[in-house]
């Protein structure tokens, strides 16, 4: 399977259904609308916007439905999604051209606008449905013939896994499970499934089998003594690109949303491994980038008049940078106005305190209206942050942490933020157990997570710092 391949044919078939739709529509306007408008046909000449509107449109078009998520997952797409999905993309992108390009257009009656805003509908939903179904349906016949097929591990060795292996494996039309094996969650002589698939190995090598393996569906098939376990292997598959399925007993057991999907008699429960719809990702991020600029150039001289007060202030540099854990758990490094006097963590790590006298005075203040965050907005336009996410934390802190709150690593499936759900209800934490007791609210922000949450974040967050109420 060729992932980007795929994703092409998307792309280009949406690109052709795009110009195809603009140049049939193009000839209703010369032929229908500016005949009645003019009384006569107009000579069809194939100007300037003409070629704009086969070559920019269908690019824009392509953005519009990339920031949807169209060109993800693309070997898993059903039909009848699809349909819905380019239905809906057709209407909001129809009524967005209409308003741009063609409202200033020439009529002979408001009728005009309706037909012109049907007809250009009909072409382009029409075309790219006509397009995309092609493709699904071919990929789809292609996954039932077992022609393509998803590298899939499956955890359990006994009875349930044995009883779902043969379910899948057996049944008459396929949906692209390709067993590569499977893992033991006890030691055992004899294993059920061995005779069927090949041993993998142990659940400690989960993270290992899966990079290995190229695997992109785990089922989670253990039996009821085995279910003390289930923690720890969602735990492990938290980092890791993977489709998590597990078998319905279980879901007394489980938390976060699931959906249920009824597979030829073998019904299974999937864990969703999304936080957000694509298109919400798609704005947060250029969220990010359009307010981080906006402050960046807005907040300027506050920038300079920052580090203008702690050069005179306190000897040493005007910004602190330092490492901190990121998405994925990948380090970076976090930059800051200096907020502390130089030196002023020579051996281990330490959490400043409300009565720290390694603050400076005016590091008192920034801390309070969260001034010495600022220049964190470059790390958002980098990437490495967000407006909104946890905060981020240092190595040191994070294996401490993770020692009583191993469900820390939740954190990481998101990019940390300049301010937070925790920083807003808690504020700066003094020590590990304060971090843990921030930690409920960054989960909570994470299992909630949406543009609305965000910006009521970020609102609270303005208060807090109108008010000096940072702790």
């Amino acid at each position: 399977m060729n992932k980007k391949r795929q994703a092409l044919k998307y792309v280009l078939a949406d690109f052709l259904a795009a110009s195809l739709a603009w140049a049939l529509f193009y000839l209703y306007r010369k032929y229908s609308i500016e005949a009645e408008v003019f009384g006569f046909t107009q000579d069809l000449r194939v100007d300037k916007k003409f070629y704009l509107g086969i070559t920019v449109l269908p690019l824009i078009w392509i953005t519009f439905y990339a920031m949807g998520g169209h060109y993800t997952n693309v070997y898993r797409k059903t039909r009848l999604k699809q349909l819905i999905q380019t239905f809906s993309y057709s209407i909001i992108g129809v009524i967005a051209i209409f308003f741009v390009l063609l409202l200033d257009d020439v009529i002979n009656s408001y009728q005009d606008y309706y037909y012109t805003v049907l007809i250009l509908f009909a072409l382009h939903f029409g075309i790219t449905q006509i397009f995309r179904f092609s493709i699904t349906t071919y990929t789809g016949n292609k996954i039932r013939n077992r022609e393509i097929g998803f590298n899939t591990l499956v955890i359990g060795s006994n009875k349930k896994a044995l009883k779902l292996f043969d379910e899948l494996d057996n049944a008459k039309v396929s949906l692209g499970y390709k067993f590569v094996g499977f893992l033991t969650v006890q030691e055992k002589d004899h294993y059920q499934l061995e005779d069927r698939l090949k041993n993998l190995g142990k659940i400690n090598d989960l993270q290992a089998v899966v990079e290995g393996k190229q695997v992109e569906e785990v089922i989670i098939a253990i039996e009821s003594s085995e279910h003390k376990l289930i923690g720890e292997i969602i735990d492990q598959l938290e980092d890791v690109d993977v489709i998590v399925k597990v078998i319905p007993d279980m879901y007394d057991i489980l938390t976060g949303s699931v959906r249920m999907n009824a597979i030829f008699g073998a019904a299974l429960i999937e864990i969703h491994s999304y936080l957000m719809p694509v298109w919400q990702q798609s704005v947060k991020r250029l969220m990010d980038i359009v307010v981080s600029l906006f402050f960046l150039v807005l907040l300027s001289p506050v920038y300079l008049i920052t580090a203008i007060i702690i050069k005179i202030g306190t000897p040493g540099p005007v910004f602190f940078i330092q490492d901190r854990i990121g998405l994925h758990g990948l380090p970076f490094r976090i930059i800051k106005f200096r907020s502390m006097i130089m030196g002023a963590e020579t051996d281990t790590p330490k959490l400043a305190s409300s009565n720290d006298d390694r603050i400076t005075r005016f590091g008192k203040f920034m801390r309070k209206t969260r001034l010495d965050e600022i220049p964190q907005f470059f790390n958002v336009l980098k990437g490495d942050m967000s407006l909104v996410g946890p905060r981020p934390e240092r190595q040191y802190f994070v294996d401490q942490i993770m020692t009583k709150a191993n469900h820390y690593r939740h954190l990481h499936k998101v990019r940390p933020g300049i301010t937070s759900w925790g920083q807003v209800k808690f504020g700066y934490a003094e020590n590990v157990d304060q971090m843990i007791e921030r930690l409920k609210y960054d989960v909570i922000y994470i299992e909630n997570m949406s543009l609305a949450l965000d910006i009521k974040i970020l609102f609270y967050t303005v208060l807090t710092i109108l008010k000096g109420r940072g702790k």
